[in-house]
């Protein structure tokens, strides 16, 4: 396996490049290749054995390029597809964001009591609970389905009175519960970084946010330490490579808002699953 080979990252759509960004910022040596399936997306709403598929065709296009590592920066894929995933491509590291999340709401939290934030799918799997309880068995999750907070996110309404009543709306249960309220919330879509702002303020004071796109960078980081598949710098620039099942003009419009930086239509090659 060559360290000069790019790390390559999917999602089903614009959400993971939350996870990009990240990645980018803890790995400036590195190159990568992001696949966004937006023909399918989203992945929140769809069966577990839909996800499995869709994950595993975007897994295989990434494979054929040459990568060295495979990142899923999509909460959904991770819980309906990482094992599948881990097991057909066994030579390479599969990294989740599910796991890395979870560890870091455990080192996070002092009470004990987590809540999650997701879409649909992802809360209905039961994904973080699980992972939680692997880590912290007598840890408290509240898990919520935020699919508005999507939408939201890919129109850029992340501020202002809509976003705002949303978050509101949605944590009210938390804060009912008073002296049982959740101390740490963990971001369960790569889409909810971006309010983050708003979130934080709908669920007060004192409350820790858990970012698992930084936390997933860190631990791809740690794993081509592990393996010894970091690039050396001094060789080739880095470079980011795009690929969009769809609508590679909105991909670019909205993706910038996410990636944290402007990304051109022409930067996009659009690819056929």
């Amino acid at each position: 396996m060559s360290a000069d080979l790019p790390i390559g990252v999917f999602d089903s759509g614009v959400g993971g490049l939350t996870v990009l960004r990240a990645l980018c910022a803890v790995l400036p040596e590195e190159s990568f290749i992001y696949l966004g399936d937006t023909a399918r997306l989203p992945y929140g709403t769809k069966s577990e054995h839909s996800v499995a598929r869709y994950a595993l065709q975007a897994a295989d296009e990434l494979i054929e390029r040459g990568i060295k590592t495979l990142v899923v920066a999509c909460n959904t894929a991770s819980a309906a597809a990482l094992p599948a995933l881990q097991q057909r491509f066994s030579e390479i590291p599969v990294v989740g964001v599910i796991e890395p999340g979870a560890r870091a709401a455990c080192a996070a939290t002092k009470s004990g009591r987590i809540a999650v934030l997701a879409t649909e799918s992802t809360v209905r799997g039961g994904a973080y609970s699980q992972a939680i309880a692997r880590i912290r068995p007598e840890a408290e999750v509240t898990a919520i389905a935020c699919a508005l907070f999507v939408a939201l996110a890919e129109e850029g309404w992340t501020e202002g009175p809509v976003a705002a009543a949303a978050a509101e709306r949605y944590l009210a249960p938390l804060r009912a519960a008073q002296s049982r309220a959740p101390d740490t919330i963990v971001l369960g879509c790569t889409h909810f970084p971006v309010l983050k702002s708003v979130i934080a303020s709908a669920a007060g004071p004192g409350v820790r946010l858990v970012d698992s796109a930084a936390t997933t960078a860190q631990e791809v980081r740690q794993l081509l330490v592990t393996r010894g598949l970091q690039r050396v710098p001094g060789g080739a620039a880095p470079a980011v490579s795009f690929l969009a099942t769809d609508a590679v003009d909105r991909f670019a419009e909205v993706g910038g808002r996410f990636f944290g930086a402007p990304i051109a239509a022409d930067e996009v090659e659009l690819i056929d699953l």
